[in-house]
């Protein structure tokens, strides 16, 4: 993908919004650029469709998402996601978010250490 080294998990953005200091540190490590970094329309569905959402956080997500890449999921993600939920006990939005990062050929960053684990495991 032209630029884009980064698939970025839900976690990761909530983090970047609400400045956590673990999500910072990991964000500042990487050198991040924005326009080095995707999300997934998982990660897009998680945000937006939280219960209780307000409309101003709302705005701020949606304001945020625009400075990165959004990846739809396709068919290769979809067999990819059916895969990896076959070979490993991973929760559909986590398989299709790890299928994202590896059918794009992109760097997952996550706080999530059990989808660390399978994108380990995984390439």
């Amino acid at each position: 993908m032209s630029g884009i080294k980064y698939l970025l998990d839900t976690n990761v953005i909530l983090g970047m919004l609400k400045s956590t200091p673990e999500v910072l540190a990991m964000v500042g490590s990487a050198d991040l650029m924005a326009h080095q970094c995707a999300f997934s329309a998982v990660t897009r569905m998680e945000l937006l469709g939280y219960p209780g959402i307000t409309a101003g956080e709302d705005a701020l997500i949606r304001q945020r998402l625009t400075q990165f890449t959004y990846l739809a999921i396709s068919t290769a993600i979809e067999d990819k996601a059916i895969e990896l939920r076959r070979s490993r006990q991973v929760k559909l939005p986590d398989a299709l978010i790890a299928a994202t990062a590896l059918c794009n050929g992109l760097d997952l960053l996550t706080m999530d250490l059990g989808l660390q684990a399978v994108m380990r495991s995984a390439t």
